[in-house]
């Protein structure tokens, strides 16, 4: 078989996939040790390593591809993901370009705070982002918290953040020019695609019967960390604008919602 009809062969067996092609790629790319770039440009010159096969079988079943490679791409940044953690989503970049606009035309955050950091996605995308920040990422979780503290390393941004386990902001008494978070926003018993139910961690995706359990606490928790001209970015569901804003409002905090690209509601956008 060649690369090409290896591509195909894939692809097709990845139907239930919305990427499908580009899943077969990045899989063949990552059994090659190349990027995907290298392969698509020199794709007739390449045998189809024998590891392929495995590969893609994983992904038949489902499997996230992130997983199967152990690396996803996430604004300037790549990321090491693999069971256990969230894998990172395209509209999560949704909180960095709300966040950017806040900052333009200034030095940009000093201190940067993530609230359920996961494998470090929005912390050291930011920390990418503005070099002379620092920033604080918490996670419940320790399988996490060990990628997070990998991507650090592997980003050479260790020295700037530091991730600790916690409770949301129990116990954070400092302030933060700029506070991340993609809380779990899923309904209890919402019907999800098979490799996102059967692979990822369900306390990274489910927030009670209305999806809203974490916003109550964040809320509540959000004013006094704060900066003056300070903002939060907050992820939210696509139909939890209203409700998860009036959950902020009540708090008497100022918010606007935010767009992701496929036009939906995807970030909360908070002020004091």
């Amino acid at each position: 078989m060649t690369p090409r009809e290896a591509l195909r062969d894939a692809a097709r067996r990845f139907a239930f996939s919305p990427t499908a092609r580009l899943d077969a790629e990045l899989l063949l790319a990552h059994a090659l040790n190349i990027t995907r770039e290298r392969l698509l440009l020199t794709l007739d010159d390449h045998p189809v390593p024998d590891g392929f096969a495995a590969l893609a079988a994983r992904r038949a079943a489902h499997e996230p591809v992130a997983y199967i490679t152990g690396t996803r791409a996430f604004w300037t940044i790549d990321l090491h993901v693999g069971p256990g953690v969230l894998v990172p989503r395209a509209d999560s970049e949704t909180l960095l370009d709300a966040a950017v606009d806040h900052f333009k035309g200034t030095q940009g955050p000093r201190r940067i705070l993530d609230l359920g950091t996961g494998p470090g996605t929005l912390l050291l995308a930011a920390l990418d982002q503005w070099p002379d920040a620092h920033g604080e990422g918490v996670d419940a979780s320790d399988t996490a918290l060990g990628y997070a503290r990998r991507n650090a390393e592997a980003l050479g941004l260790a020295a700037r953040a530091r991730l600790a386990r916690g409770d949301w902001a129990d116990g954070i008494t400092a302030t933060y020019d700029l506070i991340l978070t993609n809380p779990p926003y899923v309904e209890a018993g919402a019907a999800l695609p098979e490799e996102v139910a059967a692979y990822e961690p369900a306390a990274a995706l489910f927030a009670g019967a209305d999806g809203l359990d974490d916003y109550h606490r964040i809320a509540r928790q959000l004013p006094p960390l704060l900066a003056p001209g300070g903002v939060a970015c907050v992820e939210i569901g696509a139909d939890q604008g209203r409700s998860a804003a009036a959950l902020f409002l009540d708090r008497g905090l100022s918010v606007s919602i935010r767009r992701d690209l496929g036009d939906r509601d995807r970030c909360l956008v908070v002020t004091g």
